[in-house]
């Protein structure tokens, strides 16, 4: 996971500060879109769900006040880990690994959900499948990504990314001035790469069946659900 590396590195030192800022740079989306992420679970309070890339556990969080299910959030930086656990309640499983090698048996979970991930790792359609492993048949995954906007915002988006994101980064501290720089190449070049549709067939090849879409703040945001068949 060569992307997923450098991830870390980029991330790792920004877990106290993370959750607020990533509010404030998406004009404080980032929470909404959250939120309507978990509300497409479709889980009960005796279930099980894997939040996959769980970070500071802000989804954790979320399914714990929306679901009340039991979770077990995985991330692969230790860094962001620590901060998770500092937030989340001490019956939530915190775990140490990669996204395209979980450590579950098959058919572990009652859902999943994961964030931000699939641009950090080498392979969307083999982490998919593996993300599909390891919930039972009928299960609803879930994923929330940034995406590029069509139309008329698309101007926008450009001048925001490439303009106004690095220079807010810049005016918190180091580690968000890299993060600002990074960003929107980063989001740009994976849509040029896996435009929405192809993302759609990606997980249905990956056993996702009814897989859809919503744009979330004019195209800024993109949630993805279906079912494991």
């Amino acid at each position: 996971m060569a992307g997923a590396v450098s991830a870390r590195t980029l991330f790792a030192p920004l877990g106290p500060t993370y959750d607020r800022y990533a509010a404030a740079l998406s004009f404080g989306q980032d929470p909404r879109w959250r939120r309507f992420l978990v509300s497409r679970i479709d889980v009960g309070s005796a279930d099980t769900v894997l939040d996959v890339a769980t970070g500071t556990g802000a989804v954790a969080r979320e399914l714990l006040r929306q679901k009340g299910c039991t979770v077990v959030g995985l991330d692969q930086s230790p860094e962001m880990l620590a901060e998770a656990r500092r937030r989340l309640p001490d019956n939530v499983e915190l775990v140490e690994g990669t996204a395209d090698q979980l450590p579950f048996p098959d058919a572990s979970f009652d859902a999943l959900t994961f964030t931000y991930l699939l641009r950090y790792v080498s392979d969307p359609a083999a982490t998919l499948r593996e993300l599909a492993r390891v919930v039972r048949p009928g299960a609803t995954i879930a994923g929330l990504e940034f995406a590029v906007p069509h139309g008329v915002w698309r101007p926008w988006w450009e001048l925001y990314v490439r303009v106004v994101l690095p220079l807010a980064g810049r005016g918190i501290s180091p580690g968000w001035a890299e993060v600002g720089d990074f960003l929107g190449p980063s989001i740009r070049n994976f849509y040029e790469r896996w435009p929405e549709q192809r993302l759609l067939e990606l997980w249905e090849a990956a056993g996702i069946a009814g897989a859809k879409s919503q744009r979330l703040s004019l195209g800024g945001g993109i949630v993805t659900w279906g079912r494991r068949a």
